[in-house]
């Protein structure tokens, strides 16, 4: 910062034109005053001017150039005040900055995996445009993946610089050793937050985040939607090189984009001649789906390919990305990636896609080779290929997303047609549970309660009781057992048994809240229908989606009433973490009978300990054991309260023990 003196107004200098001559006297010295930019003054003697005169003009003189020093010392002070206060701001905007830039790596540190992902995807970079080849990338990814943190810290700051500067400093960093981790590359149709419709999206990130803290490196290949959520893309940017793929009998052209989603690298595969494929309004529901998602799968193999990536693992989802497992080991595994393996997730076996067999060509498979009934041919239609069972039969490990069901029920009760493919490929199948995200549904820190708590403190719960009581009206008495139950669109249940349950446990001071959860219109018309004959102070019914009630609900309720054919256990999950009850509304029901049948077996351990704790209890038993065991009853519910059910529990341990199988 620069100060300039000379930016100050100069003073303005009066200036004389003429003085008037004077005469000194004889025997006095003659005084001369020399100033600048003024009229010489002439200085003659003369004995007729008067003394009086001259000693006044030399005295004004003398106060002008006095005062002028004067105001060049108040400039002068007043400027060198002004270069000391810019000096002052000078120092503080420095460590302002300093302050900044130690928040920025403090960040950095925080989340180490942002930098990870996009020095895997510069990587990748460099090989689509030529400055590296696919062993030296190789090699570099192994450096990444092994020194994981330790990279993240280096490149910290460097991560912007150009791809040349990078290469530069992974020469310095090299420091190959063996590969701890697995190197997991999910080819996918959603990821939360930029493509979300169903549980996939949410599955997909969750699952990356977990196995990328416990040193695993995960990319994600996703299509260029046009609906593509940007703002949650942090460093997108296209590559800049040509890459082609194989459709229809042609190469074409695609471009490709890179960036890092919430920590985890991401790919995405934008279609140039075929570029109607993604700018679509939704990502699923057209009649070219199969040909969308073929496209897509086989770019995706020929992008893993050129990019010189010899992941561990190709992790494909659904029946969307399940044609993966046949073009992969008919066409791409003797390309150098005999090494890696497949792994299909299914969140749910009922979309399959049927296809005329025919149609595999577009992607380069042979329709012959595959139209056989121990691979592509569908069961019940067998003129036509089903697409999910390609990914049944050509991967090397199939994964069911379920929290409740057991492998036995899987396959025969739940596999939609699917149970010659089923039984036959049993051996590599696995049931793993959802992971429950407590970002929302948190107990302890959620914004909708009163008070929070949590298995050490519940005190906050008996808050939450007493006001949600008090929002709907109802007697407030904290020892009251209170019943919630979230009635859906999807609720299949005697509506007249319920009825006769409330109006029995009403009598013994039980308390009821019915609450439409759904956001469909005509979920009211369901509940009036249902409110006919339940006049009773101690029951209420809300029949608007209200999301701060519902929270309110969990917390404040003793028992939730739910149906445990969901999944995901949504509802009981929630009530579990909320330290309510999840009590079969149904319990009478011969399917409910069918789903705790002990012969089930090889369930996951969330679905045994719901079985064992709560499914099999009524809602009159629990009334009563609330009523005379209420130790024993808190006791339960705090145990289930303190249960890790999330992403990092049950459901990411099944994940590695498959990938672990799939090494072996």
């Amino acid at each position: 910062m620069e100060v300039s003196l000379r930016a100050t107004v100069p003073p303005q200098f009066p200036q004389f034109n003429r003085i008037p001559k004077w005469k000194a006297h004889n025997n006095r010295p003659l005084c001369c005053f020399g100033l600048e930019n003024h009229n010489s003054i002439e200085l003659n003697q003369s004995k007729n001017d008067e003394p009086e005169r001259t000693h006044n003009d030399i005295w004004r003189l003398f106060t002008e150039a006095q005062r002028n020093i004067m105001y060049l010392n108040r400039q002068r002070v007043q400027a060198i005040e002004e270069l000391d206060e810019m000096k002052k701001e000078q120092k503080s905007l420095l460590e302002k900055l300093e302050q900044l830039e130690s928040q920025t790596h403090a960040s950095i540190k925080e989340d180490p995996f942002s930098i990870i992902s996009e020095l895997q995807l510069r990587i990748d970079s460099m090989v689509l445009t030529g400055i590296l080849d696919t062993r030296e990338a190789s090699g570099f990814r192994s450096v990444v993946i092994n020194t994981s943190l330790n990279v993240a810290d280096y490149f910290a700051d460097i991560i912007s610089k150009s791809d040349a500067e990078i290469l530069a400093q992974l020469c310095h960093f090299s420091n190959k050793t063996k590969m701890k981790g697995f190197h997991i590359i999910h080819i996918c149709t959603e990821m939360e937050p930029v493509a979300s419709v169903g549980s996939l999206a949410s599955y997909v990130t969750s699952l990356s985040h977990v196995l990328q803290r416990h040193g695993n490196l995960v990319e994600v290949i996703l299509p260029m939607y046009a609906t593509l959520n940007l703002e949650s893309i942090n460093s997108l940017r296209e590559i800049k090189a040509e890459f082609f793929s194989y459709f229809d009998g042609q190469l074409h052209r695609n471009r490709i984009w890179t960036g890092v989603v919430n920590g985890i690298g991401a790919t995405f595969i934008q279609p140039v001649y075929y570029s109607s494929f993604f700018n679509t309004e939704n990502i699923y529901g057209y009649p070219n789906d199969f040909e969308r998602f073929s496209y897509f799968s086989r770019a995706s193999l020929d992008y893993i390919l050129k990019s010189g990536k010899k992941p561990d693992v190709i992790h494909i989802h659904n029946w969307e990305t399940s044609i993966v497992g046949p073009l992969f080991w008919d066409i791409f595994a003797n390309q150098g990636l005999a090494a890696t393996r497949i792994l299909l997730t299914c969140q749910s076996l009922k979309s399959q896609c049927l296809e005329q067999p025919d149609k595999l060509a577009m992607c380069g498979l042979d329709p012959a080779k595959l139209h056989r009934h121990d691979r592509l041919q569908d069961n019940n239609k067998p003129h036509l290929v089903n697409i999910l069972k390609a990914g049944i039969v050509y991967s090397n490990k199939v994964i069911v997303m379920s929290s409740i069901h057991s492998k036995d029920q899987i396959v025969s009760t739940l596999s939609h047609g699917l149970e010659f493919a089923l039984d036959t490929h049993k051996d590599k199948l696995l049931i793993a549970p959802f992971g429950y995200d407590e970002s929302p549904w948190d107990s302890s820190t959620d914004k909708f309660l009163p008070r929070g708590y949590t298995a050490n403190d519940v005190r906050g719960k008996a808050i939450s009781k007493a006001a949600l009581q008090q929002q709907l009206g109802l007697p407030e008495n904290i020892a009251s057992v209170f019943v919630g139950y979230m009635v859906t669109e999807d609720s299949d249940v005697d509506l007249e048994n319920i009825k006769s349950l409330v109006r029995d446990s009403s009598t013994r001071g039980v308390q009821f809240i019915f609450v439409g959860i759904s956001k469909i219109y005509g979920m009211k018309n369901k509940l009036e229908s249902f409110q006919e004959g339940l006049e009773d102070e101690n029951v209420r019914f809300v029949d608007e989606y209200d999301e701060s009630l519902l929270h309110l609900i969990f917390a404040g309720s003793d028992i939730i009433l739910c149906s445990f054919d969901d999944p995901m256990l949504q509802i009981p999950v929630k009530a579990i973490k909320y330290g309510a009850a999840p009590v079969p509304v149904n319990f009478t029901d011969d399917r409910l009978r069918k789903f705790i049948d002990p012969g089930n077996t090889e369930r996951t351990q969330l679905s045994e300990y719901i079985i064992n704790t709560f499914a099999n209890v009524s809602l009159s038993q629990a009334i009563e054991e609330i009523k005379k065991k209420p130790s024993q009853w808190n006791r339960k519910i705090l145990e289930a309260m303190s249960k890790d059910v999330s992403w990092d529990a049950e459901c990411y341990d099944l994940h590695v023990s498959a990938y672990m199988s799939l090494k072996k």
